[in-house]
């Protein structure tokens, strides 16, 4: 065993001091969950009284946004406090810990190890290998859990693109499972401890395969299921280049299939009855908080990695910079902290870092590229002066502030939409000569080596240079 030196032993005696203070952290992840919640509003028939009413615990950032519409590059944005474009991480590969960008940077529940935290975690927080970042981990229970020999609905396509009731019971489900192993955690957790902890707990559905047990699908009747709205001609004020982007590549299946092998309703049905089943896991985890003794003194944050479409603008899955690929729940609850507050003020996964810093009482930052949340969790009108930056690939962005939706594509495609008057986005006022204060106003929010090659400065970054080429400017 390696001996630690005076000063180490010094440095460690005081930190487990001072953690012995400071809150406990509850941190809840659920994939692939877009808006469709009761607080959010996203989808008539959702049901999920476990994130209503731990929204009504806290401050829901109804404006929140994750920084990439992928598990990786949107896990590894909020886990180590960097933008895609700072850490290369674009897509499924690099992993983190393979980005040079990111080499030697603590990942946040490393962060809180080093301020005398203890750190566990079970699921999914990290899009792969939780646990290398966590003290103890419990493993991933399965991840998308038992899958068919023969596919349910879609016969074609990967593995994992299916729908429908299976298996038969709850507790063949690794979220089941996930949920069970952090209900005994926060039973065996000693309330007076002198090393607070940090606790992921992270769910995989609605991640596909969309199953759950057929109780849960018998919750949405699929002769009832509303769809989605879908405009025929929606995508006919975009361009070529965003509509080939979001299509390039990727295994979910077309929306004309959907449409023609009659799976529409039953899909929405099985997306509906996955959010419902991981809520009601979420559930089980938020019953053992509160009948623990850490009940008072944990700050809870639940945020989803990305958004969802299900025939929206014609698309199926993530990968998209839309409103529909972006927006998430995030919800914050702290001890000493208001509650039942609803903020519209854009919000970044990428935030959570540095809000869970300072509710913390650990030492800021200033490297964080997100900001910390806390002014809005304080008062949720306060005066906010950031935007939510999403971005796909490199060269493509998506700019959102409290009204608009700005995007702009590397070979200098733009659109823009106005959430107040159009929030399925389907109005385009990118060439309205009406809005162009409103456009440059945004493209001022762009990464600055974007914004450098759009203002004519040389400077800029190669993959921008080229995008201005495109442009003619």
């Amino acid at each position: 065993m390696k001996c630690l030196s005076p000063g180490v032993l010094v440095f460690l005696f005081v930190a487990s001091a001072i953690a012995a203070d400071r809150p406990n952290v509850l941190l809840l992840s659920i994939d692939d969950l877009n808006d469709w919640t009761g607080c959010l509003g996203g989808h008539p028939q959702a049901k999920t009284p476990n994130i209503d009413r731990l929204a009504e615990r806290g401050t829901l950032f109804a404006n929140a946004h994750c920084q990439s519409p992928v598990c990786n590059p949107s896990r590894a944005s909020l886990l180590t406090g960097r933008h895609p474009h700072t850490s290369g991480v674009y897509f499924l590969s690099p992993d983190l810990e393979q980005a040079p960008a990111l080499k030697d940077l603590d990942t946040l529940p490393e962060r809180f190890a080093k301020n005398g935290y203890r750190t566990l975690a079970t699921g999914k927080i990290f899009h792969t290998g939780d646990k290398r970042f966590f003290q103890e981990y419990g493993g991933d229970m399965g991840r998308f859990g038992p899958r068919r020999k023969n596919k349910i609905s879609q016969p074609h396509g990967h593995p994992l693109w299916d729908w429908g009731a299976y298996p038969e019971r709850d507790e063949d489900m690794p979220d089941y499972k996930i949920a069970h192993w952090a209900v005994d955690k926060l039973k065996s957790l000693p309330g007076d401890s002198d090393a607070p902890f940090f606790m992921g707990v992270g769910f995989f559905r609605p991640h596909v395969p969309m199953y759950a047990p057929k109780k849960w699908f018998d919750r949405f009747p699929r002769d009832q299921v509303q769809l989605p709205l879908v405009k025929a001609d929606d995508r006919d004020d975009i361009s070529a280049y965003a509509i080939a982007l979001t299509n390039e590549n990727h295994v979910s299946p077309e929306h004309a299939w959907v449409e023609s092998a009659g799976q529409w309703e039953h899909a929405v049905q099985a997306y509906l009855a996955s959010v419902a089943f991981a809520d009601h896991c979420l559930g089980l985890v938020l019953d053992a908080l509160d009948a623990s003794p850490h009940r008072d003194n944990t700050i809870i944050v639940l945020f989803a990695d990305h958004g969802f479409h299900l025939g929206e603008k014609q698309r199926w899955a993530k990968r998209t910079i839309w409103e529909d690929g972006t927006r998430v729940p995030l919800i914050v609850a702290a001890p000493g902290y208001p509650k039942g507050q609803r903020t519209n003020k854009p919000a970044q996964l990428l935030d959570i870092f540095p809000t869970l810093l300072e509710l913390a009482g650990l030492p800021t930052d200033a490297s964080q590229e997100g900001h910390s949340l806390v002014p809005l969790v304080q008062d949720p009108q306060a005066e906010w002066r950031h935007v939510a930056l999403s971005s796909f690939g490199k060269g493509n962005y998506a700019v959102r502030s409290e009204r608009f939706r700005y995007i702009r594509y590397l070979d200098g495609s733009e659109e823009l939409y106005d959430h107040l008057r159009d929030p399925n986005e389907w109005e385009n006022l990118a060439a309205d000569k009406a809005m162009t204060e409103v456009v440059k106003a945004h493209v001022r929010r762009l990464p600055a080596t974007e914004a450098d090659v759009l203002s004519g400065n040389s400077t800029g970054h190669q993959a921008y240079k080229a995008a201005s080429r495109l442009l003619g400017r």
